[in-house]
């Protein structure tokens, strides 16, 4: 690595291993919040529970 490219990024925490680093990085994609992830999966058990109960008894 250049000398250039070391002071433009900064000394790293020696714990960290490299974590901070990956999370500074945008990522492309659908972005979904994780309470909204959690609710949809949880409705969707549901609706299976339902669909078993309903239809295949």
């Amino acid at each position: 690595m250049s000398k250039k490219k070391k002071e433009k990024t900064g000394p790293m925490p020696a714990a960290s291993a490299g974590l901070l680093r990956f999370f500074e990085e945008e990522t492309e994609g659908v972005k979904v919040r994780p309470e909204l992830l959690v609710v949809s999966a949880i409705a969707l058990i549901v609706v299976c529970v339902l669909a078993q109960i309903f239809f295949a008894g």
